[in-house]
C-alpha cells in the first residue's frame, strides 16, 4: 500500500509473537541504475514510521547510509553471525549425518530471524519468541529440533573462541516421546482400505511398507532399488537416524509389495518429482488420513511405525533387544515403551495355564 512519502510502501503483516497485525514498511530506490526495494521496519516492533521510512530512503539514495543489504554483507564479514558460524560448523564437521534436515531448519526458521546477528545479542526474549511462534503451528518435537540446531550452532562458536555466547542457556520445550500413536484394529482395517483406494500408488504403498517393516520415514524416502536384498532378504537402511548403516529383515509382505511395486528410471523406490529422492508425502498422507476417519493429530508414517512394533511387541513372541534391532533403535530405553505390550502378552499366556487346569480340575 502507498504511503503519502515518494517511494515509501507497507504491507499488513501478522505481529510477531502476539495477536493482531502490524503495518511493515518497504522503501524502493534507484541505485546504479537499478530498482531496489528493501524493508525499513516493522511498526511495533522496529517503531518504524513513514516518515522515518523516508529518511532512511533518502540517505541510502544520498549514499549517507548503507542499504540493508550492505549492512548484512558487512556484519557478516567482519562479524561472527550466525549465518557464518553455521557455514563453519558445516565446514568442521563434513559427512555431518541429518545435514539436509538440519539445512531446512536453519533456512525455514532460524537465519530469517537470527542469521544476522551476533550470539551474543541474543535475548531471552528472542528465543522465547520463536519458540512461541514455532508452537504455534509445528510440533514441540520440532521446536525443540530447531532450537537444538541453534543451541548447537552457538555453543560452536564459543567453544572454538570464535565469538562470545547468549550468557543464557537455551531452554528446550518439553516433549512427550512416549506417546505411540497405536491403531486399534478396527481404525488400522480403516487406514488400510483407504490406502487401497487412494490412486497414487507410490504413497499407498510407501504407506504399507512403514507398516511391514516399520521402516522411518526418512529411510524410506532414501530407500533405492540397489538397497534391496531379495535373494537374503535383507533391506539395506542408508545413514540410519541413530547410527552407523545397517540392515532390517524384507519380510514375505514387504517383498511381494515391493516386487509388484512400479519402477521407473529412478533409481529411489519412491521417487519424488523429476525422479529425485521424495522430501515429503503430506498432501496425500493426510488425504488417505482424511478418507480413513483418523485423528487431525495422528502422523501416519510415524503412526504405522508405532503399529508394526506395537503389533511385534503386543504378540508375546518377540523380546525387546529383537525388537530394538527391527526399529533400529540405538539405545534399549527407546524400545522400553513397548515393553507393556509384551508384558500383558505375557501375562495372557500365563493366564492360558490356569484356564487348562481348571478344564482338567472339572473333568476330575
Amino acid at each position: 500500500m502507498k504511503t503519502k512519502y515518494p517511494g515509501v510502501f507497507y504491507r499488513e503483516a501478522k505481529r510477531i509473537g502476539i495477536e493482531g497485525t502490524e503495518k511493515v514498511y518497504y522503501v524502493v530506490f534507484k541505485k546504479n541504475g537499478k530498482v531496489y526495494e528493501e524493508k525499513a521496519g516493522r511498526q511495533s516492533t522496529d517503531a518504524m514510521t513513514p516518515a522515518r521510512a523516508a529518511r532512511i530512503r533518502s540517505e541510502i539514495i544520498d549514499e549517507t547510509r548503507l542499504s540493508r543489504k550492505e549492512l548484512l554483507k558487512r556484519a557478516e564479514t567482519n562479524t561472527w553471525t550466525i549465518k557464518r558460524l553455521w557455514s563453519e560448523y558445516k565446514a568442521a564437521n563434513p559427512g555431518l549425518r541429518g545435514i539436509r534436515t538440519d539445512e531446512n531448519r536453519f533456512q525455514n526458521y532460524i537465519e530469517p530471524n537470527f542469521g544476522a546477528k551476533d550470539p551474543k545479542d541474543l535475548s531471552p526474549y528472542d528465543i522465547d519468541r520463536l519458540r512461541s511462534k514455532l508452537l504455534k503451528t509445528r510440533s514441540p518435537g520440532t521446536a525443540k529440533n530447531v532450537l537444538e540446531l541453534l543451541r548447537r550452532i552457538v555453543n560452536f562458536g564459543a567453544k572454538k573462541r570464535l565469538c562470545d555466547g547468549p550468557g543464557f542457556t537455551i531452554e528446550m520445550p518439553e516433549v512427550n516421546n512416549e506417546k505411540t500413536e497405536c491403531l486399534t484394529s478396527e481404525e488400522l482395517t480403516g487406514l488400510l482400505e483407504a490406502i487401497d483406494r487412494d490412486p497414487n500408488i507410490q504413497v499407498a504403498n510407501l504407506m504399507k511398507m512403514a507398516l511391514f517393516t516399520g521402516m522411518r520415514r526418512g529411510d524410506l524416502f532414501k530407500l533405492k532399488w540397489e538397497d534391496i536384498d531379495f535373494d537374503r532378504g535383507f533391506i539395506r537402511i542408508r545413514d540410519p537416524k541413530d547410527g552407523p548403516e545397517q540392515e532390517v529383515p524384507l519380510n514375505d509382505a514387504a517383498g511381494d509389495l515391493l516386487k509388484a511395486h512400479p519402477k521407473s528410471q529412478s533409481p529411489y523406490v519412491f521417487p519424488g518429482r523429476g525422479g529425485r529422492q521424495r522430501t515429503d508425502v503430506g498432501k496425500a498422507v493426510n488425504r488417505i488420513k482424511k478418507y480413513a476417519g483418523l485423528p487431525k493429530e495422528f502422523r501416519p508414517l510415524h503412526g504405522l511405525r508405532h503399529s508394526y512394533a506395537s503389533v511385534l511387541a503386543s504378540s508375546g513372541k518377540v523380546d525387546m533387544h529383537i525388537l530394538q534391532q527391527l526399529l533400529t533403535h540405538k539405545t534399549p530405553a527407546m524400545t522400553q515403551r513397548y515393553a507393556h505390550l509384551r508384558n500383558e502378552a505375557l501375562k495372557r499366556a500365563s493366564n492360558l495355564v490356569g484356564d487348562i487346569l481348571g478344564e482338567v480340575h472339572k473333568k476330575d
